[in-house]
């Protein structure tokens, strides 16, 4: 099963909120918020979890949903197969 994040508006900021441990992250601006939510899903990735990352607006509309393929797991069966 994926790990979800999530970003979206929350009150004067925006959140970052989901399957993962500091669950949710603060900040003041959706960029930065979008910014941290790639890194994350960049790093559970890398760490062998898929990860689906959504992007909300504003008024709640999705703006974009981007899938995370595990690497570790790739990269395993990579050496495995040499």
């Amino acid at each position: 099963m994926p790990c979800l994040i999530f970003v979206e508006p929350s009150g004067d900021g925006w959140i970052v909120r989901g399957d993962f441990h500091d669950s949710p992250l603060t900040y003041p601006t959706g960029a930065r918020a979008e910014q941290a939510a790639r890194n994350l899903a960049h790093r559970l990735a890398d760490a062998g979890d898929p990860v689906v990352l959504e992007i909300r607006l504003r008024n709640g509309a999705r703006a974009g949903r981007f899938l995370f393929p595990p690497h570790a797991v790739e990269a395993a069966a990579l050496a495995l197969r040499a």
